[in-house]
């Protein structure tokens, strides 16, 4: 069986997110997906839309995952590998050559990004850039 893991903060879902994920998933057997916490994001000076553990629940209904862990720190990847004999680390390209100290544990690919989306411009587009126009609910 090979396992693949993922990172990311997943907020406003939405098509890039999937489609990272069912290509993640299609290099292997298992996936698991490490979603940043809200504490997390607070360390690195970013405010997700939704509470980790929305988060969390949708992933978790998605077909491709097959497993959510938080994560809680930069430092928890090699130990996240490790623990979960994970064979393959995915992120999307514009990660490009940041985790490549983990191609001493696993394989590490980086995907191509979906065109048009992100969850930057989703905030853009509906004027949530500054934290101060919205509240997490």
């Amino acid at each position: 069986m090979k396992k693949v893991i993922t990172y990311g903060t997943f907020d406003l879902l939405h098509k890039g997110h999937v489609r990272l994920l069912k290509r993640a998933k299609a290099l292997g057997d298992d996936l698991t997906v490490c979603v940043s916490t809200d504490e997390f994001n607070a360390e690195k000076g970013k405010k997700a839309y939704t509470s980790y553990e929305d988060r969390k629940y949708v992933l978790e209904s998605i077909r491709y995952v097959d497993h959510v862990i938080p994560e809680k720190g930069w430092d928890q990847k090699i130990k996240d590998v490790q623990d979960n004999n994970i064979d393959i680390f995915v992120m999307g390209d514009d990660w490009e050559g940041q985790f490549d100290f983990l191609k001493d544990y696993c394989d590490v690919v980086y995907l191509p990004r979906t065109e048009g989306i992100s969850t930057t411009k989703i905030k853009h587009d509906l004027g949530l850039n500054d934290d101060k126009k919205w509240e997490t609910k």
